[in-house]
């Protein structure tokens, strides 16, 4: 409940109040399964919000709607109210705006695959060390190129074209072999399986649209479904840890703030730490530290404290300790870790205390005035004052209608020409070439056999007609020679006949005639 520049969570023998301009000092939400972290988580929510804050939490059991409805006027509600002496009462909802990884039916939330980064992608892929040296050559290739990384089938693409490219490439950028390509394709099938395909595109999300308040002046909740998206949960931690890292990479140093630009609220936190990377969890530490500076605090919300690395753990000074359960141990280890951690309240034992606190009560200590961690109070939360439960369909009805202007604006994909398209280009232009060289040769080779067919045609033509001509020759010489010969025998026949010399006279004539 906020009250002028804090917020009232709890209610112990004092007041418990987060200060609104220590709130991005971060903080820790702990506790068993059904010990209240989700009303806590409620009851600061929509704190900030009241006080004009944006937030973003994901709903992973699909209870936190209800932050947009008003909650039930009930007795224990009014007797609650009534014990911790609260005045100016009043049930309201939160303005929300309502986002879906996975297609359904709220804003969608896409990234590209250049915003992921080669390093968180990795991860999500669950590379070797040498399978992320690749897939770092693979988008430097890519950034060379200036060929865009958006979605799964560019980045498949890119992978496939650097192995048909990997001699060229391998003198500049390093070995690129095909047993690695080989396996970080077969790793983006189990994250389309999870609806990679569907969170990897455009238009991508534009953090701007969650540091935005309502005509009232009150922050939005930025609220994400992921009731289907726990299921993946390597998409889910890498998700919002991309989140995390581009907050810290875009905003800009603000210093101390009289409240936060923005607080992430990151559920489930244990999901993020699982098996992470020392240089991962390095940059980690780095953003959680520095990021505070730049307006943003960051609260986890987690079973035990023990789910969340050392380093991570001490920078997180606002702090809401549930019950915690110790049949093993080291669930006692954990316990009395929690217990140490909190600033020692002369009136009880804290490690005691965890085990014995009841569903919606706490070990609760905020940094005060002077950023010092406050002593411990056992307390009661206090009610929120939106719904406990999931918002009716009715309201979330409502609600949808009114972020119809961020639904235009995210509601269809867009697929526009990236790495994939470019490469497919060039291998069809590269294919069509072939082709086209291809016909070439088998015209200049079709030419050339029938110019070789005509010259051989032209040549026995040649030969025929020379022939033709040498057969005409002889047969017109041999029509002379007979000519000639029955001539003479006729030329006999006469000078037999009118005397020898007359017979001469005449052939001598004859044969003139003839010559002539």
């Amino acid at each position: 409940m906020l009250l002028d520049d804090k917020l009232w969570v709890a209610q112990g023998e004092n007041p418990c109040y987060l200060l609104l301009n220590q709130a991005n000092r971060h903080g820790l939400i702990a506790g068993a399964s059904g010990t209240g972290k989700t009303v806590t988580l409620k009851v600061l929510a929509e704190g900030f919000s009241h006080a004009g804050v944006p937030v973003f939490m994901a709903d992973v059991k699909g209870d936190i709607t209800g932050m947009c409805q008003a909650g039930d006027d009930t007795d224990n509600i009014r007797e609650r109210v009534e014990r911790f002496g609260i005045e100016n009462w009043s049930l309201t909802g939160c303005p929300c705006r309502f986002w879906d990884m996975l297609d359904g039916e709220d804003i969608p939330v896409r990234i590209t695959i250049s915003d992921m980064g080669p390093t968180l992608l990795s991860r999500l892929l669950g590379l070797t060390e040498v399978q992320e040296g690749v897939l770092n050559i693979v988008f430097r290739i890519a950034d060379d190129k200036q060929l865009l990384l958006i979605d799964l089938k560019d980045l498949r693409a890119m992978l496939n074209y650097s192995a048909e490219h990997a001699k060229e490439f391998e003198t500049t950028y390093g070995k690129v072999s095909s047993q690695s390509t080989g396996a970080i394709l077969r790793a983006l099938i189990s994250i389309e399986d999870e609806g990679g395909d569907k969170f990897f595109g455009e238009p991508a999300l534009d953090l701007a649209d969650w540091f935005a308040c309502d005509e009232n002046g009150k922050g939005y909740v930025n609220v994400l479904n992921a009731a289907k998206l726990i299921q993946s949960p390597q998409i889910y931690a890498m998700f919002l840890l991309w989140m995390l890292s581009e907050l810290f990479e875009t905003l800009p140093e603000v210093g101390d703030m009289d409240k936060p630009k923005f607080v992430f609220f990151f559920d489930e936190a244990h999901l993020l730490f699982n098996g992470m990377p020392k240089e991962l969890l390095d940059k980690m530490v780095q953003v959680v530290k520095l990021i505070r500076s730049k307006g943003v605090g960051v609260y986890f919300i987690t079973q035990s404290p023990s789910d969340i690395p050392d380093e991570v753990l001490a920078q997180l000074s606002n702090r809401i300790q549930h019950g915690l359960r110790a049949y093993t141990p080291a669930e006692q280890k954990s316990v009395r870790a929690a217990a140490e951690s909190f600033r020692e309240n002369p009136a009880f034992k804290s490690e005691d205390v965890i085990l014995e606190l009841g569903t919606g009560e706490a070990l609760v200590s905020f940094l005060d005035a002077e950023g010092r961690p406050s002593v411990v109070e056992n307390a009661k939360i206090l009610p929120p004052q939106c719904l406990m439960a999931a918002a009716s369909a009715e309201t979330m009805q409502a609600a949808r209608a009114a972020q119809s202007q961020l639904m235009e604006k995210y509601g269809t994909a867009v697929d526009r020409e990236s790495a994939f398209e470019t490469i497919q280009g060039e291998a069809e232009a590269a294919a069509a070439e072939a082709q086209q060289a291809a016909e070439e040769q088998a015209r200049q080779e079709e030419d050339e056999k029938r110019a070789e067919e005509e010259a051989k045609a032209a040549a026995k033509a040649e030969r025929e007609a020379e022939k033709a001509a040498e057969r005409e020759e002889r047969e017109r010489q041999k029509v002379q020679a007979q000519v000639m010969k029955d001539v003479s025998r006729t030329a006999s026949s006469i000078i037999g006949q009118i005397g020898k010399e007359a017979g001469r006279q005449l052939l001598r004539g004859l044969f003139g005639g003839l010559k002539k």
